[in-house]
């Protein structure tokens, strides 16, 4: 609230009995001037002082508007009361005549030198104006301009000192961002070397395998000529006589003994090899995953699940083929699912209701849709697999939450099933990637399972849900 200076005209003899007369303040020298703005500091500072010395005064002395304020506590009167006080002091000159002799005899020779209109240089501004301004001397309003203008400085410099010390700490961690780049940097580099070394590795092995199964496949054709031979002998020698025969057929059991030996060698051979090949292939796998890092090969914005609706809904005969049998056998252990979604690009189908009705029926469909959802999301954002929820209906239905990050939720379209549109989600994904099923559903099972998928029983995801 802005404090006005007062008319002192019909006060003279009690205003110069507390302090000097103010400069310009000659009641036959025009209207009196108007009253400075006070900075912030300073009028919390004056009525801080008014409000400590108010409870001293005689009961008669205090006016009306405050005697209530007076009686509030010390930590309450000069910020509940500050309204009541600034005005009075604006429009009551007595009033602030009798407060500024009790100020001043606190103050001292603080009070004593701002009287005389001199202000130390070591005084606090605001406390020298908040007294100028309750004593006028000669000269107060420079004072309180004063004490404004060394407020507003240090305000000035702390903001100056929040900037340099804000730009010192951008530097820091700028710094410290350059130097953890450059050792990153140093990392990939050793990494791509390394990876190019074992891939180097990789294809020395992998030409020695086909030179060692090339001189196999050799051995075999020279065994089979050989078998030959004997049989076209043994038949010569049995239109020469009885006994030759008999010697010849037992030339011949001899050789067939020694060709069920050598390919029971050449099958354990082979499995041998097959064993190679399989390590061969999983080590090329790991290769092609740090080949795809060094590419830089960006990620397909669409999966294969995506597509169903549009692609396999218009043409069903344009659904690929049957993936391989089955990989996995039905079961409702929560522990198995982990196993299944810990493998390398997963994808979790579930059957909506299937799950939902079986774990938690007495709840409304919305309620349930919402509660499966919201537990997928959770499952999604731990394992970082692929997830969808099918759900029948002919339409997207009202009252779905927003989908959680990695959940895809599908409805089934008019005249089709849930379980025919689980079984386009399975029938969708490329031969070998992971796709894990789950429902309680036989039908569903035996169907995705005939497809390469592993079914899993609904209880199964119903206690990993609870568990998390």
């Amino acid at each position: 609230m802005p404090l006005t200076e007062p008319n002192d005209d019909h006060l003279p003899e009690e205003r110069s009995s507390v302090a000097a007369p103010e400069a310009g303040d000659d009641p036959g020298v025009g209207a009196p001037e108007p009253e400075p703005i006070l900075p912030e500091p300073v009028r919390q500072r004056i009525v801080a002082l008014t409000a400590a010395v108010l409870p001293g005064l005689p009961a008669d002395e205090v006016p009306v508007p405050l005697r209530r304020v007076a009686k509030f506590a010390p930590n309450r009167r000069a910020r509940l009361g500050a309204p009541a006080i600034a005005a009075q002091l604006t429009g009551d000159p007595l009033f602030r005549q009798r407060i500024t002799a009790r100020v001043l005899a606190d103050a001292g020779d603080l009070g004593a030198a701002v009287v005389e209109g001199t202000a130390p240089a070591a005084a606090d501004p605001v406390e020298v104006a908040a007294l100028a301004y309750l004593a006028r001397p000669r000269g107060w309003r420079e004072l309180i301009e004063a004490s404004g203008a060394a407020v507003r400085a240090e305000a000035d410099s702390a903001v100056v000192a929040e900037l340099v010390r804000e730009a010192e700490q951008r530097a820091t961690r700028a710094e410290h961002d350059r130097a953890v780049a450059r050792v990153e940097a140093e990392k990939l580099r050793d990494e791509l070397a390394r990876v190019r070394e074992e891939l180097g590795q990789l294809r020395e092995e992998n030409r020695q395998l086909n030179r060692t199964l090339r001189e196999t496949q050799a051995r075999e054709r020279r065994a089979g000529e050989l078998l030959a031979t004997e049989r076209g002998r043994a038949a010569r020698a049995a239109a020469d006589a009885d006994a030759e025969l008999r010697r010849a057929r037992a030339r011949l059991a001899e050789a067939e003994a020694a060709a069920g030996v050598a390919r029971a060698s050449a099958k354990e051979a082979r499995s041998v090899d097959d064993a190679r090949l399989w390590l061969l292939l999983e080590t090329i796998g790991q290769a092609a995953v740090g080949l795809r890092r060094e590419l830089a090969l960006d990620p397909v914005d669409k999966l294969p699940a995506d597509f169903v609706a549009d692609a396999f809904a218009v043409n069903p005969a344009a659904a690929p083929a049957a993936g391989p049998a089955a990989r996995a056998r039905d079961t409702d252990d929560p522990a198995r699912l982990d196993q299944l979604l810990a493998l390398p690009r997963a994808h979790l189908v579930v059957d909506g209701y299937n799950v939902t009705k079986r774990g938690f029926g007495e709840m409304s469909l919305e309620q349930q849709r919402k509660r499966l959802i919201t537990g997928l999301g959770g499952i999604a954002a731990q394992t970082g697999d692929e997830v969808t929820v099918v759900f029948d209906g002919a339409e997207r239905m009202h009252g779905l939450p927003p989908a959680p990050r990695g959940v895809r939720v599908l409805f089934s379209r008019k005249g089709e099933t849930a379980d025919e549109l689980i079984r386009r989600l399975v029938r969708a994904e490329p031969a070998g990637r992971p796709v894990v099923v789950v429902s309680s559903d036989r039908e569903v099972a035996d169907g995705v399972r005939r497809h390469g998928a592993y079914p899993l029983g609904a209880d199964s995801l119903l206690r990993r849900l609870s568990r998390s």
